[in-house]
């Protein structure tokens, strides 16, 4: 992933918003001169047709995708997509808990029907956890494998 591409995405958890607006996004991206600006247009152009972001109903106005995010999380975020009522989900969040503690990861939920791409895409297949940007498990959770992959990152 190029510079421009990780600085926009990360552009959403630094301003802790959902959506950003054109001008904001050439503002802290440094697309004011001219020049720069064809190239945040051109990268925020690619970051879309590469489903990082997504236009919303108000013009000039991104969205980051959750592949977006996950292109830009750290080693140690865990990301657990589930599902209101998926007992299983709620398994595999008992069973995370302790080890964000024990390796300082951090956790976040993501409710897949809240998205219609994540609905689309792990609708069968609930709970789905990440471990920065590489799948770890799905439909139930792997402990020794999350265990031995936060032991790497550690060392």
């Amino acid at each position: 992933m190029e510079a421009m591409e990780s600085r926009i995405l990360q552009l959403y958890d630094q301003l802790e918003r959902d959506s950003l607006d054109l001008h904001t996004v050439l503002e802290f991206a440094g697309g004011n001169p001219p020049a720069r600006r064809e190239a945040v247009l051109d990268t925020i152009s690619n970051l879309v047709k590469n489903g990082m972001l997504r236009e919303t109903e108000r013009s000039d106005f991104y969205e980051r995708t959750e592949d977006g995010r996950l292109a830009v999380v750290g080693p140690r975020d865990i990301t657990l997509y589930t599902r209101e009522g998926c007992h299983l989900c709620g398994e595999a969040k008992i069973g995370i808990l302790p080890l964000v503690a024990k390796y300082g990861a951090t956790l976040r939920e993501v409710d897949i029907d809240d998205d219609r791409v994540l609905h689309d895409r792990y609708t069968n297949d609930v709970p789905v956890i990440f471990l920065g940007s590489q799948m770890v498990a799905q439909h139930r959770l792997d402990a020794a494998e999350l265990i031995r992959r936060l032991q790497q990152i550690a060392s």
